[in-house]
């Protein structure tokens, strides 16, 4: 049997899906003078990290890792990010976007206003700062409608703005890096997994994940057709009901944005069959900053976002 049939024959779903991701991570380094990873401590940068470690390998990265901060991120899920990179011996740059507020280049329009589509402004102050050619990140196309249309290397310009309309073709898995100074390249090795497709990475490489993926008892109200977490951030309004429900997180972000779910799944094979049965998107469920068009998902690309 030849080499060819024999991979077709033994490689799973996933060993395929991992194999693309680490052969995109490979061209970044390749092709690219100065990339660096997105890394938030969530679930596909979590797996975006176990990509980098099989890419590379006994060696370091060819990278080093940056998180953008609102400032009003889950203290769970920024703590469980230090942990990891010190676990890697990886080097972490956190930017916030209260420095760029500090900056007077993000200005708030009220003091309660969600900061999650003021990351944009932030991070492309990182890529100026530091000089960042590539952005290797963890969006998947089943996420939301602008995310499908994304190339897996996204070209932006000086910039940092993104043409949904003039991109770059990748016909037979071939990737163009080329670009010039101040501009800039978003690469997605993950773009072609699925929600299930993750979770299913994560029980077979038993990666580690914040507790708040996991089934948990939270105070909540129900708003926006969503529920939200009370928390100092968020407070309940006068009116609201608070409620203490059993509930976890789809995607993690900022506070005033991301909500959870009702949910009794405690580990990840009950968090696996969950999924495989819902209707509903992870971010069309738990995103609330996406409902609104002023700061829809596509707006949001165009002037610089992840």
């Amino acid at each position: 049997m030849s080499i060819a049939k024999l991979a077709r024959v033994t490689l799973s779903h996933l060993d395929w899906l991992e194999s693309e991701a680490i052969h995109i991570m490979r061209e970044v380094a390749g092709q690219c003078g100065n990339p660096v990873l997105l890394f938030s401590g969530g679930k596909d940068s979590i797996c975006m990290l176990r990509v980098a470690e099989k890419a590379f390998r006994p060696g370091r990265f060819p990278f080093p890792l940056l998180h953008i901060d609102t400032g009003h991120n889950y203290r769970e899920v920024t703590d469980f990010r230090d942990r990891r990179a010190a676990e890697l011996g990886e080097r972490l740059i956190v930017r916030s976007v209260e420095d760029s507020m500090a900056r007077g280049t993000v200005v708030l329009k009220s003091a309660d206003e969600p900061r999650n589509k003021h990351q944009s402004v932030t991070l492309l102050e990182a890529i100026e700062e530091f000089g960042f050619d590539a952005c290797i990140g963890g969006a998947r196309r089943d996420e939301e409608k602008a995310r499908a249309k994304e190339r897996i290397f996204s070209f932006r310009d000086e910039f940092g703005q993104w043409d949904p309309k003039n991109q770059r073709p990748e016909l037979w898995d071939l990737y163009n890096a080329r670009s010039f100074k101040g501009e800039n390249i978003r690469v997605f090795p993950i773009s072609n997994w699925t929600e299930i497709d993750v979770w299913q990475y994560i029980e077979r490489e038993k990666l580690a994940l914040p507790s708040i993926y996991f089934a948990h008892r939270r105070p909540i109200v129900r708003r926006g057709g969503g529920l939200l977490p009370v928390t100092e951030v968020t407070p309940a309004r006068p009116g609201e009901a608070v409620e203490t429900l059993q509930v976890r997180f789809r995607t993690v972000g900022d506070i005033t944005c991301t909500a959870p779910v009702e949910s009794d799944a405690e580990d990840v094979a009950s968090i696996i069959a969950e999924t495989a049965v819902t209707t509903i998107t992870e971010r069309g469920a738990t995103r609330l900053d996406d409902q609104t068009s002023e700061a829809s998902m596509e707006q949001r690309k165009k002037e610089g976002y992840f």
